[in-house]
């Protein structure tokens, strides 16, 4: 596999799908596709005609089963420190202001796993499997886990993940909250798109502006959230999005999003 494929991009109605593309390794994240990933989300975010961005990985059997262990076996701890200087790929992800939303078809472990938690939301098929198991190879999540997955599924259920490494299947995922939905893999896709469409037919401006807002909760307490919430519903207000939202409600048509 040469390193300009272990990515694929494509476009469906404004929602762009991203996938990683080593099924032989389970799609494992290694340099090469780090690079290239976060280089595809650059791209998504710059890109006007892309309203929500998709993550997933090749084949039936992998989102990401990890990053690869061959890379970092011999790094020193400086070595290892400057390889996760920011922004990272997880932080690319997390930062981006359209909506993202990882589809999980299959092992979801380690960075892969991480890699999911940096996203909006996670659609996972009933035969994923999904895990933080580093402490088996003597080291602890480097990629966000010890700090998002406890904001996402409470402290005493990321505690028992990391510190056990045991990985966990789809439908128990979705029963602690790690995943938003869970359905068949032979649906996942459709599923994920149907989620996808629904955020990418509204005005990408004021999904960006939802976004800021909703990201208060988790970084500031609640009442400079609430008050984040205030400047930034004015902001929308500022908006042309806004106007013609309006206008297209009263008219009883659909609005013409400007993005603007």
């Amino acid at each position: 596999m040469s390193e300009e494929r272990v990515v694929e991009i494509e476009t469906d109605d404004g929602v762009r799908i991203l996938t990683i593309n080593r099924p032989e390794k389970r799609n494992a994240l290694n340099a090469a596709v780090r690079e290239k990933l976060s280089g595809a989300v650059d791209e998504a975010v710059a890109d006007p005609d892309v309203r929500v961005l998709v993550l997933t990985g090749a084949g039936d059997k992998a989102f990401v089963a990890g990053a690869d262990v061959t890379e970092f076996a011999e790094r020193t701890p400086i070595e290892q420190r400057r390889a996760m200087a920011h922004p990272t790929l997880f932080d690319k992800v997390w930062d981006a202001p359209l909506p993202t939303i990882a589809m999980i078809n299959g092992w979801c472990l380690g960075g892969g796993c991480e890699l999911a938690l940096a996203c909006d939301l996670r659609v996972g098929a009933d035969t994923a499997t999904l895990g933080q198991p580093e402490v088996r190879l003597g080291i602890i999540p480097g990629g966000g886990a010890t700090q998002r997955l406890p904001r996402l599924v409470g402290y005493g259920k990321a505690l028992q993940l990391v510190l056990s490494g045991e990985p966990i299947d789809g439908v128990s995922a979705y029963e602690i909250g790690l995943l938003d939905e869970v359905v068949p893999l032979t649906e996942l896709r459709a599923r994920t798109l149907e989620i996808a469409r629904s955020m990418a037919e509204k005005s990408p401006v004021t999904l960006a502006i939802a976004k800021r807002a909703l990201r208060a909760a988790l970084e500031v307490p609640l009442s400079a959230g609430l008050e984040q919430e205030r400047d930034l519903f004015a902001l929308a207000f500022a908006t042309e999005d806004k106007a013609e939202g309006v206008r297209a409600f009263l008219d009883k048509r659909k609005p013409e999003w400007r993005g603007r």
